[in-house]
């Protein structure tokens, strides 16, 4: 879920909080992790231990950077790749953010014309200054329709396929039996955690 919700970042902050629930790390609200157990459970959090690093205590943003070039964390997306539900690398980064640009290009080409329009001298054709905002403003609505029809939901992680096992979307299964946090944060990240100190310990490292 996390993965699939927000990459290979999410992940890495979802090893941690849970790593911290079950009282084996301690996340200080100025950014700090430090070792409470030094024993993995799996080999994404045997990563994370690895990491911090043998003095017991690193800066969140250093371990989150860690972890997302770890092999542990790679073997995550590949599997998911391979099995349809996460987007290969070759195709990411950047489908939401496209469709961002061509919606801001639409919203420019009508500012654009509005703003001509109102500061069109006295006399002048209407019809024919609007007329020259037609095309690219279809070709941007255009495009922005078929992005919707074809993509959408919008994700640089998660196939449609990958969509649908997420918890809440369409007909996927409902969410294994998890700490109700640890699902929000997968799903929604940092700023969705209820618990003020997880909440200022993620956010305070730049998440």
């Amino acid at each position: 879920m996390a993965y699939l919700s927000g990459g290979p970042h999410r992940l890495a902050d979802v090893v941690l909080v849970l790593m911290a629930q079950q009282r084996r790390l301690l996340l200080a609200d100025t950014g700090w992790a430090t070792v409470v157990d030094p024993v993995g459970k799996d080999a994404v959090e045997r990563a994370a231990l690895t990491a911090i690093g043998p003095d017991g205590q690193r800066r969140i943003p250093a371990i989150r950077d860690a972890l997302v070039g770890d092999d542990a964390v790679r073997q995550v997306a590949d599997r998911l790749v391979t099995d349809g539900l996460a987007v290969p690398a070759a195709v990411r980064p950047g489908v939401g953010s496209a469709v961002r640009l061509v919606q801001g290009a639409a919203l420019l080409v009508l500012l654009t014309a509005a703003a001509s329009y109102w500061m069109a001298p006295a006399g002048t054709d209407a019809g024919l200054l609007l007329a020259w905002f037609s095309l690219p403003l279809i070709l941007t609505l255009g495009t922005w329709a078929v992005a919707r029809f074809e993509l959408h939901p919008y994700s640089d992680w998660a196939t449609t396929a990958g969509e649908r096992q997420l918890p809440g979307v369409g007909h996927s299964p409902a969410a294994p039996a998890t700490p109700a946090s640890l699902v929000t944060l997968a799903l929604r990240g940092p700023a969705a955690l209820t618990d003020p100190a997880l909440r200022a310990a993620l956010h305070s490292s730049g998440a």
